[in-house]
């Protein structure tokens, strides 16, 4: 306990899922928790279930005037800012029949350009040993169904762990990637249960330890790239993935 004690951190697409259990990691460990979401609802929801000083703000993570919008209330809450989890995705998965214009630059718009963004608009905000985790997936290093586009996404967006760790170094500012594999959310929940195990059962046989990873796992690898402990730690990719971005499947 108290590994981010009196550090401000920022976890967009925090109301559930990955995003969800690092906000409750990070407010075990000490440290104050804005979390985003589009849904004033989720976001009550999420409040709820957490305990500590925590700063639910709506924001839509696919604009680009958003981003400025969401660094402008922080730095009128706060005065400084430690770590920032950019974690907001757009998760959509499709053959490459059905991809549209719209789709396509609306995934990009949330999973590559606007992260970049909002990092350039909180920089006067961080502190001179902050920590920026860039949350990708193992669909970044691998080819798997329909998910073409996404990858490609979440790959640009690690590549910002290496220029921005060399753009920022003077700063203070260390840049990471966390990069989950196969992973136990609410994701799959409207496709109803029969069809979320299904999905859940075919992710499994495909990672090498026969096992989904969990959110929580997730949260506590971020709460190592966000604290002091990984201080020597930057422009690089943590793998969270039981293996699967390494071995054939």
């Amino acid at each position: 306990m108290g590994r981010l004690e009196g550090k401000h951190a920022l976890i967009t697409g925090g109301t559930s899922g990955i995003g969800l259990e690092t906000a409750r990691e990070f407010l075990a460990e000490g440290a104050s928790v804005a979390i985003t979401g589009r849904s004033q609802e989720r976001l009550d929801e999420a409040a709820r279930q957490l305990e500590g000083p925590l700063l639910p703000i709506v924001s839509d993570a696919g604009g680009v005037p958003g981003q400025a919008a969401l660094a402008s209330r922080l730095q009128a809450e706060w005065p400084k800012l430690d770590i920032l989890m950019s974690n907001a995705a757009d998760i959509t998965h499709l053959p490459i029949e059905e991809w549209t214009e719209e789709a396509f630059d609306r995934l990009l718009a949330t999973n590559l350009k606007s992260p970049f963004f909002l990092i350039r608009d909180l920089l006067p905000l961080f502190s001179q040993q902050s920590s920026i985790i860039l949350v990708g997936s193992v669909s970044a290093f691998i080819g798997h169904e329909n998910a073409t586009v996404y990858g490609a996404a979440k790959a640009g967006l690690l590549s910002y762990t290496r220029g921005l760790t060399y753009e920022l170094k003077d700063r203070g500012v260390r840049v990471n990637g966390l990069s989950p594999g196969p992973t136990v959310t609410n994701a799959f929940k409207p496709l109803g249960s029969e069809r979320q195990a299904a999905i859940y059962e075919e992710l499994r046989r495909t990672v090498p330890l026969h096992r989904l990873g969990t959110a929580t796992e997730m949260a506590k690898a971020a709460v190592y790239l966000a604290s002091d402990e990984s201080a020597y730690t930057a422009g690089t990719v943590l793998r969270v993935d039981g293996g699967i971005g390494e071995l054939a499947y």
